[in-house]
C-alpha cells in the first residue's frame, strides 16, 4: 500500500478475498442463460471471445512469472542483485485484480456499445488506427501522467505502492492502487474504442493490442535482460520504439529517469533518459556465470508440488504446501501434463532457487521426478543417473558442497549417496545427506527429563542414530517390531543395550519414527508427542496429541531472497538436511556425510546455532 493511501486506493472487491471472482458471476450466468435459451449460433464473436481472452491473459502472465523466476535463479543476466522477500510476494498476489476489472469493462462495453456486438474477426484499417493511437496519444499521455505520479503528492498517495518493489517481477507491472488502474484503462481504451466507434474495430485487433500491453509490461518488469542486441543493429530505430528490462529497472532504482511506457523516445525528447541505460543493458545482456558455494538437490513430491516450486505459482509457493487453495481442482490437468512432460523430457536437474547468506551463495536444483518415481524399482537407475549428472555438473563448476534432499539420499536408491563417492573417489564437491544435524534436531525436540520413548517404523539412518544416542544417555527406547529391534541392537554399543527394549505392552507418551500410520497412532495414549525422524511429515489423525514438525530450524534474518516455503514447512524455516549442507560448506569440513558416515551430532548442532539458525522448539 502507498505510504499515505489516497481515495480509491483499494479495489472495490478487496473485502471479498478469494471470492472476488464472484463479481463476474452475473456475466457468466448471463452467458450460460443465452447459450441454453438461444444456443451458440446467436452469440456474437466479440461476446464469445471475452472469457477465453481473460483466461489466456492469466496463462500469459503465469508463463512470464515462471520464466522470470527461473532466469533470476540462474542469475546469469540478473539486473538488480537484491533479494525478493515474502512481503513483496504478498503485496503482488492481487495481480489478477486488473484482469477481473478488464473483464467487467468488456462485458459492459458489449452491453452499452452497439458496434461491439457487430465486430468482425479482423479489419486491417482498424488495426492500423489502434497502432497509431498507441504510438501517439497513449505514449505521450502516459509519459506525462507518469511524471505527475512522481510528484510527492501523488507519489505518496498512489504510486509509491508500485515502487515499493525495487526488485521487479513481471506481475509488478500491474500492482497499482485502483485509482491508477482506472486511469490506465481509460488511457488504453483510446486505441481500442476509437476504431470501434469509427466502425472499423475488430475482435482480433483488440485481443492483439491487450496481448501487446501484457507482453511489454511483463517483459519490462523482468529482473533479467533478454532482448537480443542484434535486433537493434538490424533495426536501429527500434531503440526508440521498444524498451528493455534494464531500461525500466533503472526507473525502479533511480525513480526520476526512464518514465516512458514502452517506447523510450519521449525520454530522449525531454532529456529524462538515464545516462547508464546503455551500459547496464550491455553488461546484463552479456551476463556472468555464477558458481554457488552450495547446491541443494531436491525433487518434486506430488502433483501439487509442481505449482509449489518457486518457479510455479508465486502465491502458492509462498505458503506451506499443505495450505488450502480453492482453485487447485481447476489446474489439476496442467499438473498431470507437467508431470508427464517432466518424466518424458526431463533429462537433467534444473535451477529453482538462489539464496544468499552474507557472501555465501546457494542454489536449489530439482530432479524432474516425483515421489512415486522413487518407489518404482525400474526407475532407480534412471534417477541415479540424473543425480550423478547433477553431482558431476556441480563438481565441474567448482561447487563446494552438494546436499541430497528428500528421496535423493534414500538408502534403497543409492546408499545415502555412498554409491557416488565410491564411483568417483576423487570428487571435489562434498556430498552431504544431513543426517547428523537432523539427528541433533530430533534429540533437541525431545522434552527434558524424558525417561522413555517409543520408536516405531524407523529404519532410517536418522532414526537409528537418534535411538543410539538416547540409549547412550540412559533413555529407554522401546520397540514393538522384532526385525527392526534386532537390527538396531547390533548398532547400539554393548554398554547401552540395556536401554533398548522390545515390548508390545509398554507405550510411552513420546513417539519417534519415520512412518507412523493411522492404525499405530490410534494406539498412542492421549497427550502423546509425535516426533518425526523423516523428511516427510506424519499424517495428523489425533486431535488429542501433539505433532512436531519434521526436523527443521528457522533461518537467520541475514539470509536473503527467501520468498518461497520449503514444501510443508512454514515461512523462513528450512529442513535440517538442507541446513546441514550450508553448515558443511561454511565450516569448510572436508569429509563426505553419506553412507554410514555421519557428522558429530553436537559439533554440527553447535555450528548451526553459531551461524544463526534457531530451533523451532525447545526441549
Amino acid at each position: 500500500m502507498a505510504t499515505r493511501p489516497g481515495p480509491l486506493t483499494e479495489w472495490p472487491w478487496q473485502c471479498m478475498g478469494s471470492f472476488k471472482y464472484l463479481v463476474l458471476a452475473p456475466a457468466a450466468l448471463h452467458t450460460a442463460h443465452r447459450v441454453v435459451t438461444k444456443g451458440w449460433g446467436d452469440m456474437s464473436l466479440a461476446y464469445a471471445a471475452i472469457l477465453p481472452a481473460l483466461l489466456l491473459r492469466m496463462i500469459h502472465n503465469q508463463i512470464w512469472i515462471s520464466l522470470s523466476r527461473h532466469q533470476t535463479a540462474r542469475r546469469k543476466h540478473i539486473i538488480v542483485d537484491r533479494g525478493l522477500e515474502f512481503d513483496q510476494v504478498d503485496r503482488e498476489s492481487s495481480w489478477d485484480d486488473q484482469i477481473i476489472f478488464n473483464g467487467l469493462f468488456f462485458y459492459l462495453a458489449y452491453a452499452a456499445v452497439p458496434n461491439v456486438s457487430r465486430m468482425p474477426v479482423w479489419i486491417t484499417e482498424g488495426a492500423i488506427i489502434t497502432a497509431l493511437l498507441h504510438i501517439g496519444p497513449v505514449e505521450f499521455l502516459y509519459y506525462w501522467f507518469h511524471r505527475a505520479l512522481h510528484h510527492h503528492f501523488l507519489y505518496s498517495r498512489y504510486h509509491s505502492h508500485h515502487h515499493a518493489s525495487i526488485v521487479t517481477e513481471p506481475i509488478t507491472s500491474v500492482i497499482h492502487p485502483f485509482a491508477e488502474h482506472v486511469v490506465y484503462f481509460l488511457l488504453f481504451s483510446i486505441p481500442m474504442m476509437t476504431p470501434i466507434f469509427m466502425g472499423c474495430g475488430s475482435v482480433l485487433a483488440v485481443v492483439l493490442y491487450i496481448t501487446y500491453i501484457d507482453f511489454m509490461n511483463n517483459m519490462g518488469h523482468c529482473n533479467f535482460e533478454l532482448v537480443p542486441k542484434h535486433i537493434f543493429h538490424v533495426f536501429p530505430a527500434l531503440k526508440y520504439l521498444m524498451y528493455t528490462p534494464s531500461f525500466h529497472s533503472l526507473h525502479h532504482t533511480q525513480f526520476r529517469t526512464n518514465y516512458s511506457l514502452f517506447m523510450p523516445f519521449y525520454d530522449y525528447i525531454y532529456n529524462t533518459m538515464d545516462s547508464s541505460t546503455d551500459e547496464l543493458y550491455e553488461r546484463t545482456l552479456k551476463g556472468t556465470e555464477e558458481t554457488p558455494d552450495l547446491v541443494h538437490l531436491t525433487h518434486m513430491t506430488n502433483l501439487r508440488s509442481t505449482y509449489h516450486l518457486r518457479v510455479g505459482i508465486a502465491s502458492i509457493a509462498s505458503r506451506p504446501s499443505e495450505s488450502p487453495v480453492w482453485y487447485m481442482w481447476m489446474i489439476w490437468p496442467v499438473a498431470w501434463l507437467s508431470m508427464v512432460l517432466a518424466w518424458v523430457y526431463g533429462s537433467s536437474a534444473f535451477v529453482i532457487e538462489s539464496l544468499t547468506l552474507k557472501k555465501f551463495k546457494m542454489q536449489t536444483w530439482a530432479i524432474p521426478r516425483y515421489n512415486f518415481h522413487y518407489g518404482l524399482i525400474w526407475q532407480r537407475e534412471s534417477i541415479n543417473s540424473l543425480i550423478e549428472k547433477a553431482i558431476l555438473d556441480a563438481d565441474g563448476r567448482g561447487v563446494r558442497v552438494l546436499s541430497l534432499g528428500l528421496l535423493n539420499q534414500a538408502k534403497q536408491l543409492n546408499g545415502s549417496g555412498e554409491l557416488f563417492t565410491q564411483k568417483y573417489p576423487k570428487l571435489r564437491v562434498r556430498l552431504v545427506d544431513g543426517s547428523g544435524l537432523a539427528t541433533a534436531v530430533v534429540l533437541k525436540s525431545i522434552p527434558l527429563y524424558t525417561k522413555q520413548v517409543f520408536l516405531f517404523g524407523s529404519s532410517s539412518k536418522v532414526a537409528h542414530a537418534t535411538a543410539t544416542a538416547l540409549c547412550k544417555r540412559g533413555v529407554q527406547v522401546i520397540m514393538n517390531q522384532k526385525n527392526e529391534y534386532d537390527m538396531l541392537k547390533l548398532r547400539v554399543p554393548e554398554s547401552s543395550t540395556a536401554y533398548l527394549k522390545f515390548s508390545s505392552d509398554e507405550i510411552p507418551q513420546i513417539w519417534i519414527g519415520d512412518i507412523i500410520d493411522d492404525k499405530q497412532q490410534r494406539r498412542a495414549p492421549s497427550g502423546t508427542i509425535f516426533i518425526p525422524t523423516s523428511q516427510f511429515p506424519l499424517k495428523k489423525t489425533r486431535k488429542d496429541c501433539t505433532y512436531l514438525s519434521t526436523p527443521a530450524m528457522k533461518i537467520p534474518e541475514t539470509m536473503q531472497n527467501v520468498h518461497a516455503c520449503e514444501n510443508w514447512l512454514p515461512r523462513r524455516v528450512m529442513s535440517a538436511w538442507r541446513i546441514a549442507g550450508i553448515i558443511h560448506a561454511q565450516e569448510g569440513w572436508n569429509m563426505h556425510e553419506c553412507g554410514d558416515d555421519m557428522m558429530d551430532i553436537e559439533k554440527v548442532w553447535s555450528a548451526a546455532i553459531r551461524h544463526g539458525f534457531i530451533p523451532l522448539s525447545k526441549a
